[in-house]
């Protein structure tokens, strides 16, 4: 379905911290590894050249492919134009507009704005996104997929969301080559959800409070008006009296939330 272009160079430099995957064959690879299905819809964010967009294409239902350089933006139209599937749209990850139906994303994210475009995908718990599969900086795929040490940001997602590395990617595998390697993010929905979305915004502002002073127990920071209740939660859970916010993990906080909400699920 039309003839594969040569990709322009980008606009201007990519102080942005995109880098292009180079391989065509390693594209197809991590796209096959996805298990992207024939009726799935995917939002591609950092769409670049198009060598990720071509093997989604193939597998998909209909890409949505979002490039925010507008050279890139303009040869991916005309690449794809033969494609009915491929819709290419110029513009930021952080401002697009999400689909309402059940969706998926697969993209290679910019390195500097990594974390702000997981938080657009994220922080709504009850979007209909179903996947991620990102390539990140590994550093970062590490962090966000570990169990411990648990940190804000990812527990404020965990109770909707599991988090996994699929492999890693070297940093030769792109251009321009990045200093750092990359991997394969995968998040995927929780089922069932640990908590209900529309609880979300209690739940981050009780993690919040604990991680404002993360030296301090948990029990002077959260459970400071009844000492007696965080001896009797923690000896339940097999925590230290002591133990400090990143001592606890999601399943923890989620139980501490409902303990001090005292609201049912």
């Amino acid at each position: 379905m039309g003839a594969q272009r040569r990709a322009p160079r980008p606009s201007g430099s990519r102080a942005d911290g995109q880098h292009l995957l180079r391989s065509a064959v390693l594209a197809d690879e991590l796209v096959e590894q996805a298990g992207i299905e024939h009726d799935d819809l995917v939002v591609e964010i950092g769409a670049g050249s198009g060598v990720l967009t071509r093997p989604l294409a193939r597998r998909a239902r209909r890409v949505i492919a979002v490039e925010r350089d507008p050279i890139f933006a303009d040869h991916l139209r005309a690449a794809f134009a033969p494609w009915s599937n491929v819709e290419v749209v110029a513009a930021n990850a952080l401002d697009v507009p999400l689909p309402d139906e059940p969706f998926r994303v697969f993209g290679n994210l910019p390195f500097s704005f990594g974390t702000r475009i997981l938080r657009r995908l994220l922080d709504d718990a009850s979007s209909t996104l179903v996947r991620v599969d990102a390539l990140v900086q590994l550093e970062m795929a590490r962090k966000r997929a570990s169990v411990a040490p648990g940190t804000l940001v990812s527990l404020g997602w965990l109770p909707w969301w599991e988090f996994g590395v699929a492999r890693r990617v070297p940093r030769s595998a792109f251009r321009p080559v990045p200093s750092v390697d990359a991997a394969v993010l995968v998040i995927g929905r929780r089922e069932p959800a640990l908590l209900p979305p529309d609880r979300r915004g209690a739940f981050v502002r009780l993690v919040a409070r604990a991680f404002a002073t993360p030296s301090r127990p948990v029990r002077r920071s959260v459970f400071d008006r009844d000492a007696g209740s965080w001896i009797r939660f923690a000896d339940g859970r097999g925590l230290a009296h002591g133990a400090r916010p990143t001592d606890l993990d999601v399943f923890d906080w989620v139980a501490a939330f409902d303990r001090l909400d005292g609201r049912p699920r």
